[in-house]
């Protein structure tokens, strides 16, 4: 739980302080702040049907566990901050900002693929999490095409 506090509390520094800056002399974001951006957009799409149940959080751990080839207790403690940080900043411009910023192309449409194969967890697609993924995919410069693309990628892998 200590390692979330942390990841919080970088994180409202680096959003509310720093408005989405990096800080270092290369324009580069750090790993723990692009990594709990990307858990964010995530939570916030599995919560956006009034629900995060585990099956969605354990879907989420496998994801960020494969991309950012993290330990047990390091993505635990992730979402976990990921949670508090959505609670605490409600706005995916902050997050969005540092993807787009810090990913290649083809690693926002990655991006895009997990968002999808986190909406689509529970069996369903909520009307909400659709919306979100529209606007979150504008924001991250991926067209309707690729992000179309990801999303049959993310129901293909899912078995649906």
């Amino acid at each position: 739980m200590y390692y979330a506090e942390i990841m919080l509390a970088k994180l409202r520094i680096f959003l509310l302080e720093r408005g989405g800056q990096a800080t270092a002399a290369d324009g580069r974001h750090s790993d723990d702040e692009l990594h709990l951006a990307a858990a964010a957009l995530m939570v916030e799409a599995a919560r956006l049907d009034g629900a995060f149940d585990e099956e969605e959080r354990a879907h989420i751990g496998a994801i960020l566990r494969q991309r950012f080839e993290l330990d047990d207790e390091s993505v635990a403690a992730l979402i976990d901050a990921a949670v508090g940080a959505v609670d605490a900043i409600p706005e995916i411009y902050g997050f969005t900002r540092t993807i787009r910023d810090n990913f290649t192309h083809d690693e926002r449409v990655a991006m895009m693929q997990m968002l999808w194969e986190v909406a689509y967890a529970d069996g369903e697609l909520h009307d909400y999490e659709a919306s979100l993924l529209r606007q979150v995919a504008g924001l991250l410069y991926v067209t309707d095409q690729e992000s179309g693309a990801a999303r049959k990628r993310a129901r293909e892998r899912l078995g649906q």
